[in-house]
């Protein structure tokens, strides 16, 4: 079974969706024969690398609220990631351009890398506040990863990985990703958002027992907590 799932580095609901699918597949009895694959997908490609505001001062500008209204919600994103063991500093995080990193990632898959990297990356800019979008901290993160620092270098200061990062947006475009997390599990079925473990776990044993035929993804987790281009559905306290 191959689940690929379709994030993005600064999307809160990708790290605990990939938390809450972990926490799954922990119970899921075949879970050595899951093959799991991280697609790129930016939610702001336009995002400029370094900037002055901060995660609240964004939101607030994004959703046109108040700076304290703006607190409320990533307070709520904080809690829902405490749930699952993941430690959010958004007080202190820094928003940036991830085109980069996705590039770095593809750069690990072909290094046998890509999960152990992604998981990295998450944690570097949710928890650790690490720029991500700079390529000495990217390079650093890398070799924390076992990749080697000077290949790694190099990859980040040309273009390589360009057109895999563009092709793995082009194909959520055509299968119709329109905010991540999405998963797509034996490119049969779909689960959009951060589903709980539960409606995972069913999902994935429904996928093991009852394959089919049909070429087309079915959906079987819909509704769930997730980031588009206009933003993350965040609930207010």
């Amino acid at each position: 079974m191959k689940i690929e799932v379709w994030s993005d580095y600064v999307c809160p609901f990708c790290y605990i969706g990939k938390r809450r699918l972990e926490e799954a597949l922990e119970q899921f009895h075949q879970r050595d024969q899951v093959e799991i694959e991280f697609r790129s997908f930016e939610l702001d490609p336009s995002a400029p690398v370094d900037t002055d505001m901060s995660i609240q001062e964004l939101l607030s500008k994004k959703y046109r609220t108040s700076l304290e209204q703006a607190q409320n919600m990533t307070d709520s994103m904080t809690q829902q990631a405490a749930a699952v063991g993941l430690d959010f500093r958004f007080d202190t995080s820094i928003p940036t351009n991830t085109f980069d990193s996705h590039r770095l990632t593809k750069y690990a898959e072909t290094k046998g890398k890509g999960e152990k990297l992604t998981e990295l990356l998450l944690h570097a800019h949710f928890t650790l506040s690490k720029h991500i979008g700079d390529k000495e901290t990217l390079v650093e993160i890398a070799k924390q990863a076992g990749l080697d620092g000077e290949e790694s270098k190099a990859v980040l200061e040309g273009s390589d990985f360009s057109q895999d990062v563009r092709s793995d947006e082009e194909e959520a475009r055509q299968i119709g990703v329109q905010g991540v997390p999405f998963f797509v599990i034996n490119r049969k079925y779909a689960i959009s958002g951060a589903q709980p473990k539960d409606v995972f776990l069913n999902s994935i044993q429904k996928v093991w027992e009852e394959e089919n035929e049909s070429s087309s993804l079915q959906q079987l987790g819909t509704d769930g907590m997730a980031c588009d281009e206009n933003g993350c559905d965040i609930p207010e306290k």
